[in-house]
């Protein structure tokens, strides 16, 4: 059981992993200043190709659960993301996010009575703590609408995330079904904003097109399938504290692929993040044989032991 939970956990740490290396491709394969553009392309597409290969639509209810979640994870979430990363300085975008979770914890204990514990509460500070160091730089003047961009950003895909646990999926549904619903719904959202904020989309040269690619289908389709895969099988505090692989990721692809620099407190910020990740993955404690005789809440699905940072063009590394 332990083996299979480790396997589970590091397969859904392919997504923030994945989602660390969007700041690589944007900065240098696809055009500037086209964030929405950018959050549109990676979602909408990516959620038509899942939805062409499964075939399946939302039924009764989970049309509304359906665009709320997608609205949720994907339609809010990229451009409250995009909106703070123009706005803030150096990773302080990454910094707030990394709060996500203490959020899941808190919205955890409300909506699927998860009592929180004193381990998790201080996992997410640790957490939080080691992000800064790796992400964050020179001080500069805080934007307030960009702070509260961040924050809105982080609650969106918190929530979404705990949600996400809860109603579970209709029977018979699989992950790769739910995502396609999420991400056409998210994407739906965003298209309106984007060409009403933006224009039309630019002239793309191949190295744009692979990079779009590249963003939709591993960055989105694949990664977000992993994400809410891992969402109904590990606790929604379980998969949260995966969230700070992305800004390690892209530190570690900024080193290794733009010739970036790690100064100590930035490896030190690392140990601390990845060690804060590792510990948030501790399963629960056994509850008594009468509570785990209960039937879930409607439409959840019976699992082991039980959000994410599209990314925009900064040095933070979020879903």
């Amino acid at each position: 059981m332990a083996a299979n939970r480790a396997t589970l956990a590091a397969l859904t740490a392919l997504a923030p992993v994945s989602w660390g290396t969007t700041y690589a491709v944007t900065t240098e394969f696809l055009p500037p200043d086209r964030p929405l553009f950018t959050g549109l392309v990676r979602a909408l597409p990516a959620g038509l190709v899942l939805l062409a290969l499964v075939r399946v639509l939302p039924r009764g209810a989970w049309w509304w659960k359906a665009t709320v979640l997608g609205a949720l994870n994907i339609g809010a979430f990229f451009p409250l993301l995009f909106l703070s990363a123009y706005r803030l300085p150096g990773g302080m975008a990454a910094v707030v996010g990394s709060v996500g979770p203490l959020l899941v914890v808190g919205l955890s204990a409300l909506l699927l009575g998860q009592r929180p514990t004193a381990r998790h509460v201080v996992t997410g500070v640790v957490a939080a703590f080691g992000v800064s160091l790796v992400v964050l730089r020179a001080a500069g003047a805080l934007d307030v609408p960009g702070v509260a961009a961040a924050l809105a950003s982080t609650a969106s895909m918190s929530a979404g995330t705990v949600l996400t646990k809860r109603w579970g999926r209709p029977e018979g549904v699989g992950p790769l079904a739910l995502t396609g619903w999420q991400l056409t719904a998210g994407g739906l959202l965003i298209a309106p904003v984007a060409f009403l904020a933006e224009g039309a989309p630019p002239a793309l040269d191949a190295p744009a097109v692979g990079g779009y690619l590249y963003l939709a289908l591993v960055n989105t389709a694949i990664a977000y399938w992993l994400w809410f895969r891992g969402i109904g099988r590990l606790t929604a505090t379980q998969v949260t504290f995966l969230g700070p692989l992305s800004p390690l990721t892209a530190a570690v692809t900024g080193w290794a692929a733009l010739g970036e620099s790690l100064t100590p407190p930035q490896l030190a910020g690392m140990a601390l993040a990845f060690g804060a990740t590792v510990a948030g993955q501790a399963g629960p404690r056994a509850r008594p044989a009468r509570a785990a005789e209960r039937p879930e809440r409607s439409g959840a699905r019976v699992t082991a032991p039980c959000p994410a940072p599209a990314n925009a063009p900064s040095r933070q590394g979020s879903a």
